[in-house]
């Protein structure tokens, strides 16, 4: 009774609001014919009132403003759109019909009380909204459990955002994929499979995703347990992420925790993201984009691609990844593409990543196959003007590996400031690789290996290899 408390109130205060509306304006509406029937007429012949007064009648009121009916401060609470708020029932129509009614007031917020659990199904709320939207995310959102209950329809994401402009998504809460069950029909994955494993699809959905939609910022909230990515933008522009969680166990298969695509102006910051594959997954058509304080592990680090797979066009730039800690990741500072792929990657910097018990702490690797066996081909996307710059702390395998097409070298590629021990637990390889690979090694370097790591010059397939792609992304 208590939680439903507040709506009552906001019930209530509509059913006032709404019948002094119906009783003042049956009330003008009776002055006014009043007025009409006694209306004097005018003579025809000099303009005065015959039969009255010549002083002017006074002006009807205004009629009262129609609208969406008034709220506390324009806050949508799911409760009062019939939400249960206990994990079993479904909240679906409840969340949508409180974004919808949001959706047409200008600052608005959609809230989702705290201690209370809501079970919702595969949604897509949807734009274009009046301006300065939020999401007040308190309580927990959990996606269906059964994963072989899910629409076939709907496995690509869980909670679709269309066409949204200038939204909020904050709060206390968390945003629960409950991917048990999705990755227990994976090889990798070695929780012992259940009932559902053999009716579960291929594909799995991204917990939450955007699509086409800018200036989103996302902050203070937690995701956990995706099926697959955490959280998604695709098609985007003027993204900020800020102060958030995101975590799954380190044997979820592909559950990246935010994976850009064709998105630009990006940025992430000042958050702990540790799942079963990349911390943050940067693909093809994105551009400025600024990864910064993040605590990354368990995973596979931060990583550009794979890209050009199937033989398609990447295009990535102006990528900065600073001021990162990663722990017992498989991958640190990592660029990936596929071989047979075109396009160019080019003004890239990862620099002041602390790295513990990392295998591969800097890399990169132009003949990426997740597959027994790839097929090996001589095209590939083009990479130049990669700076790895002060990353230091110990390597669990092998310190630098880089491995770059035999058609197109990697160029412009600089090693400054490198200190990599090896593990305590595990010594790995001392010698670092660097196949086809142009640029410089300065400043302080361990192991030593790295300073006779890279070729010198290239400027001559430099120009050749930018030429080749170049005028193909921009």
């Amino acid at each position: 009774m208590k939680r439903n408390r507040s709506c009552f109130v906001m019930s209530l205060l509509m059913m006032v609001f709404v019948t002094f509306s119906i009783i003042y304006v049956e009330a003008r509406n009776k002055i006014h014919n009043k007025h009409k029937l006694h209306k004097p007429h005018k003579n025809s012949s000099n303009g005065h009132i015959r039969g009255g007064s010549s002083s002017p009648l006074p002006a009807p009121a205004p009629l009262p403003h129609y609208g969406p009916p008034p709220t506390q401060m324009g806050i949508f609470n799911v409760m009062c759109f019939g939400a249960k708020g206990n994990g079993i029932s479904d909240d679906s129509m409840a969340l949508r019909a409180a974004w919808n009614g949001a959706c047409k007031v200008a600052g608005a917020t959609v809230k989702i009380p705290a201690k209370l659990k809501f079970l919702i199904m595969p949604i897509t709320l949807q734009g274009p909204c009046l301006p300065g939207l939020t999401l007040q995310i308190d309580g927990t959102l959990l996606a269906p459990p059964d994963a072989s209950s899910w629409p076939k329809s709907s496995l690509f994401q869980w909670i679709n955002f269309k066409w949204v402009q200038n939204l909020t998504i904050k709060g206390s809460g968390t945003v629960d994929g409950q991917g048990y069950n999705w990755w227990s029909s994976s090889e990798s994955y070695d929780m012992q499979k259940s009932y559902y494993s053999k009716h579960i699809p291929d594909m799995k959905p991204t917990a939450i995703r955007f699509y086409a939609s800018n200036y989103i910022i996302v902050r203070d909230i937690k995701i956990i347990n995706s099926p697959l990515c955490h959280l998604k933008f695709d098609s985007s522009k003027g993204i900020n992420v800020n102060n958030i969680t995101i975590s799954s166990p380190e044997n979820s298969p592909n559950t990246d925790g935010i994976h850009l695509q064709n998105t630009q102006d990006v940025e992430i910051q000042h958050s702990d993201i540790g799942t079963g594959d990349d911390c943050v997954s940067i693909q093809t058509g994105c551009s400025n984009v600024h990864v910064h304080h993040i605590n990354c592990g368990p995973g596979h680090g931060i990583s550009l691609g794979g890209l050009g797979k199937d033989n398609s066009m990447a295009c990535v730039s102006n990528i900065i990844v600073e001021d990162i800690t990663m722990r017992n990741t498989l991958y640190g500072a990592r660029i990936k593409t596929w071989q047979g792929g075109i396009g160019i990657v080019k003004n890239v910097s990862f620099s002041r990543i602390q790295v513990y018990d990392v295998s591969y702490p800097i890399t990169i690797d132009q003949y990426y196959c997740d597959k027994h066996i790839c097929k090996n081909q001589t095209g590939t996307v083009v990479i130049s003007g990669v700076k790895f710059d002060q990353i230091s702390g110990s390597y669990a395998t092998q310190p630098v590996h880089l491995a770059c097409s035999n058609s197109i070298p990697c160029t412009d590629v600089d090693l400054t400031d490198i200190q990599l021990r090896p593990s305590l637990t595990n010594r790995g390889f001392q010698q670092t690789l660097c196949w086809n690979s142009y640029g410089k090694s300065q400043g302080s370097l361990l192991p030593s290996s790295i300073d006779y790591c890279l070729r010198s010059g290239g400027g001559s397939i430099k120009r050749i290899a930018r030429s080749r792609d170049h005028s193909l992304c921009y």
